[in-house]
């Protein structure tokens, strides 16, 4: 049986790890080595970290502070932020990361989720979907069968709507060769009021490719839910850790008492 993962995120703006609630009122949550090496030594499964500003000011990440993380931790890592092109993305395996995680690029130039499947393997290829709940009114998709729940995929760390529909784009990301989904529900990241489940089942039953679940962690029975309920493959939080509400030994004991099999 495979081991369901627990990944804490880092969201960098300015060289900090920030956090806020539905992508907005970000506050400091600390220096991200230092926060890196504490999750190591914590027992994460795997580090995500995110640079949400670089897409959207048309900037690449923060390679120097990836590097120095990288140096300093010994889980698989996984960098997103700023890519545009192959070189980037070969920029950042060679500074250290694991995977590198892409969503505007991904969205603006899908041909390149294909072409650095095959350069680099799918397995070091993540997508990121930020997803946001929709009317069937307000989002309509052509050719597509409608659809009680829908859900728009968003870029530029939120900021800016894509005519995509999030299963249709989860499919096609699969298809392209992406090894991995990191989906982030845009209503429910940062609230702590679970994930958002109904979104997590209908990818995870869309593709066949390991989904992490992000957006909306705050008991130890949210990441239970979201691992069974909804089949994801991992699940990632931010702020239950980076405040000590949790730590990842709790929710991985609360997990393995109830039947999931986590590693330990």
């Amino acid at each position: 049986m495979l081991t369901k993962r627990i990944i804490p995120c880092l969201d960098i703006k300015d060289g900090r790890v920030v956090k806020g609630i539905k992508f907005v009122g970000l506050r400091d949550a600390g220096d991200p080595v230092e926060i890196a090496k504490f999750y190591d030594l914590a027992g994460a499964d795997e580090l995500v970290f995110l640079d949400i500003t670089a897409s959207f000011e048309k900037r690449k990440t923060l390679i120097d502070l990836v590097k120095e993380i990288a140096q300093n931790i010994f889980m698989p890592f996984t960098v997103g932020g700023g890519i545009r092109d192959i070189q980037d993305i070969r920029d950042l395996l060679n500074t250290g990361a694991d995977k590198v995680s892409m969503n505007t690029a991904a969205v603006k130039l899908p041909d390149l989720i294909r072409d650095a499947s095959r350069k680099f393997g799918s397995q070091c290829i993540v997508v990121a979907i930020d997803a946001k709940s929709v009317q069937s009114s307000e989002f309509r998709v052509k050719n597509q069968e409608p659809r009680s729940k829908k859900w728009q995929v968003y870029i530029n760390g939120g900021r800016t709507p894509a005519d995509l529909d999030a299963l249709e784009w989860a499919k096609k990301v699969a298809e392209l060769g992406a090894g991995e989904i990191l989906l982030t529900s845009m209503d429910y990241d940062g609230t702590k009021d679970g994930y958002d489940l109904a979104l997590t089942k209908s990818i995870t039953d869309t593709v066949n490719i390991p989904v992490i679940a992000s957006g909306g962690a705050g008991k130890l029975e949210h990441f239970y839910e979201v691992l069974t309920q909804a089949g994801a493959d991992a699940s990632l939080a931010a702020s239950i850790f980076h405040y000590q509400e949790y730590s990842i030994k709790q929710v991985k004991e609360y997990l393995a008492k109830r039947g999931v099999a986590v590693r330990r």
